[in-house]
């Protein structure tokens, strides 16, 4: 449990997320995500100077991976700033975010900015020496396609775990995972009323190149596919005889998020609203047995609550890194939730993955939607690549 560790009111940004191969397919990560970073500080009036420590996550290698954490510092304005890399796939931003809260919590820092960036368009293929197999054929790698299809260790793709999650709780049925899909695709809409008023509570514009001359601004999510409840139900499981098809899964996407970590009065200082409180006030982890990652966020988020000292008669609002709707059935199953109450506003399932700051963007609505509700415990879980998971609690205080 965490007693130190706050985030300034506003103090977190998410840029609208790209379907993969769309506006953002040709940017460089890492130096999208520092600039956008560099853009955000200063429209927040924030001088990077006061960062005593960047830590950046991404899991999907770009030009110049070796130096991405401190090359990003310094395109953000830290450059006089040490640095490191994180990855550990979807728990990417959760765990940078704990990593931050940890440092703070024992007063081996005061602020620590956490950015989160990746790009799953236009993935590297990486080729590896190998003079003694057949004529010196090389052993190759694409870094998205091939691990989104078998983990070295289980020999399974993600779909698969998802399904096998699904088969060992009782009544996780296709119809129940087109009825998650479709609940999911309504409560994203409900970020758009208004004319987005709820995503332009966080979200943040990203500028991206089209050509030497011109340069485009991306302001909302791209590639959302359009969906009705008939429409998901008439579509037929990936894998005959299973629970998913493509309307209750995730998309790749591209995208990068960041938040501030420090203390308590730091944070007020930097707040938009010196009256609200934000608190990071646990993390818990999981890894279950293997070939049911799908299964990863219930242990996860037993844990959370068990650090924080909490149970779910505690908790407001509830957000979930959700890839396959088996996630959130087989959570609901688990935990006795219903559901259709939680993940409100949105989740990755509809608008998307981009990897490493995908849990971050979760976390942030899941704060903007306690700050709706007048304040109170939120608990964000979500599986990962490796049958792992990952759970926070943030308690807004306003």
């Amino acid at each position: 449990m965490y007693t130190k560790a706050y985030i300034p009111f506003r103090g977190y940004y998410s840029s609208p997320f790209s379907r993969w191969q769309g506006s953002l397919q040709n940017e460089n990560a890492i130096e999208l995500g520092a600039k956008t970073a560099r853009r955000w500080l200063a429209h927040k009036g924030f001088d990077p100077k006061m960062i005593e420590y960047v830590v950046f996550g991404k899991t999907i290698g770009q030009h110049h991976t070796f130096y991405a954490s401190t090359w990003a510092g310094a395109m953000l304005g830290a450059e006089k700033v040490p640095a490191v890399h994180i990855s550990q796939a979807c728990s990417t931003s959760t765990t940078c975010l704990n990593y931050a809260a940890l440092s703070v919590e024992t007063d081996s820092l005061g602020l620590v900015f956490c950015l989160m960036t990746d790009r799953c368009s236009n993935g590297p293929h990486t080729v590896w020496p190998n003079p003694m197999g057949p004529g010196g054929e090389v052993i190759s790698e694409n870094w998205l396609m091939d691990n989104f299809n078998s983990d070295p260790w289980v020999g399974l793709p993600m779909i698969k775990t998802a399904e096998n999650a699904a088969a060992s709780v009782e009544g996780i049925t296709k119809e129940l995972c087109d009825e998650i899909a479709y609940r999911r695709y309504e409560q994203y809409q409900d970020s758009l009323k208004n004319d987005r008023e709820f995503q332009k509570r966080y979200m943040f514009p990203v500028e991206y190149k089209i050509s030497k001359k011109e340069t485009g601004i991306l302001e909302a999510d791209e590639g959302i596919t359009p969906s009705t409840r008939e429409g998901i139900a008439a579509l037929k499981p990936v894998i005959p005889g299973g629970v998913h098809t493509f309307a209750s899964q995730t998309h790749p996407a591209d995208g990068n998020c960041a938040f501030i970590v420090t203390t308590r009065e730091k944070a007020r200082e930097l707040s938009a609203d010196k009256n609200v409180e934000i608190q990071i006030v646990s993390y818990g982890f999981s890894r279950v047995d293997k070939g049911f990652m799908a299964a990863a966020p219930v242990p996860a988020a037993e844990m959370t609550l068990k650090n924080a000292g909490l149970t779910l008669k505690d908790i407001k609002a509830i957000k979930t890194h959700n890839p396959f709707a088996a996630n959130d059935a087989y959570m609901s199953k688990k935990m006795g939730l219903d559901p259709m109450t939680f993940n409100n506003y949105g989740s990755s399932m509809i608008f998307g993955h981009p990897q490493g700051p995908t849990a971050g963007r979760c976390i942030i609505e899941l704060i903007e939607e306690l700050l709706l509700l007048g304040g109170g415990y939120g608990l964000f879980t979500g599986c990962a690549a490796g049958d792992t998971g990952a759970g926070m609690i943030v308690k807004v205080t306003c």
